[in-house]
């Protein structure tokens, strides 16, 4: 029972940080929670080890390297080792569908395709774009030019550091795939995304049925225990769940594992795919808010209520902002107002 309520536990504050981090990216409210808890690390790290952090966080999160490519990859072997090794074999024994126990494998094929897509696919070069959408004179100024690149910069577009290049409709820099998402290869990353959702979720629900299945044909509901005090007691569904880690501990962490992941997953996705429905990238979602309040200090004028709902100048309706998805828009953005 105390490792349960610690596992819980630990589970939940897992999910108020991520949580905490998504509702304070937008604020500056972060940035003196990182500040604090920065301060009460350096008290307990040793020095050498703080010398060698920051070398290792811009190793990992500044430069391009396929550090987190593979320990994707050697997560999801080794989700999919365990799910072959025990959960498969236990449910081909209690005759579960053969088709039912193959879609994780079928899942994981068509989430490598994309994967790889997201990786070796061109986000987009900016220099094809200079006139596909319209300047909104706030975010995307008309006639700048990157002071990098020294390149003209087309409107959604961004300069990345970490690839050292100006990518257009610039969503943000995935380590996981080691690339920047940009026009071309959204499309890739949204399917991936969703292809890997997919595959947690559904290893996860076949993981719970063969459990309950085990649970249930074992008649083990029925039982009794005795407590601490001697006592004789029903068994209850903690008890259930602790038995049940104590005869298979490594199902029971892959349950948790890819049930974790389905949640926090399925949370991005549906960012993602808000974005998408509103025709937003990651860049513009998270600098807009800053970028139109300068604009209005600048103007001399309040940030209306009007002009946050009209700020979006390139969405055009959920169907044709899902297609510009699919097939990133091309055609001069003049031609669009003929």
């Amino acid at each position: 029972m105390d490792f349960l309520v610690l596992f819980l536990f630990y589970l939940v504050l897992v999910l108020i940080g991520v949580v905490t981090v998504c509702i304070c990216s937008k604020t500056h409210y972060l940035k003196g929670v990182v500040r604090g808890g920065a301060q009460i690390i350096s008290c307990i790290i040793p020095k050498c080890l703080q010398r060698a952090m920051p070398k290792l966080l811009h190793y990992l999160f500044r430069t391009r390297n396929h550090t987190f490519i593979i320990l994707h990859l050697i997560l999801q072997g080794m989700v999919y080792s365990e799910y072959t090794w025990e959960i498969f074999g236990y449910c081909r024994e209690l005759e579960f569908s053969l088709c039912y126990l193959l879609l994780p494998y079928f899942l994981l094929i068509i989430n490598l395709v994309f994967f790889t897509l997201s990786c070796v696919s061109d986000p987009a070069n900016e220099l094809l774009f200079l006139q596909v959408y319209e300047f909104d004179e706030v975010m995307f100024l008309k006639n700048m030019k990157c002071s990098t690149c020294n390149l003209r910069k087309p409107a959604r577009s961004k300069h990345c550091s970490v690839c050292n290049r100006c990518v257009h409709r610039f969503d943000h820099h995935c380590v996981w795939v080691n690339n920047c998402i940009g026009a071309w290869n959204t499309r890739y990353f949204l399917l991936y995304l969703l292809t890997l959702t997919a595959s947690a979720a559904t290893m996860a629900i076949v993981s719970t049925v063969f459990l309950v299945q085990l649970v249930v044909l074992s008649d083990l509901y029925l039982e009794t225990y005795i407590d601490h005090l001697g006592h004789f007691q029903a068994v209850d569904i903690f008890f259930l769940i602790q038995y049940l880690f104590l005869t298979f501990p490594r199902i029971i962490f892959m349950l948790g594992f890819v049930m974790m992941l389905s949640f926090l997953l399925g949370g991005y996705l549906c960012f993602i795919l808000y974005l998408a429905a509103t025709n937003q990238t990651t860049n513009e979602w998270h600098n807009g808010d800053r970028a139109w309040c300068h604009y209005c200090r600048h103007v001399a004028r309040p940030l209306s209520a009007d002009t946050q709902v009209n700020r979006n100048i390139h969405s055009h309706g959920l169907w044709s902002n899902l297609g510009e998805v699919f097939l990133p828009a091309t055609a001069p953005y003049e031609r669009k107002k003929n």
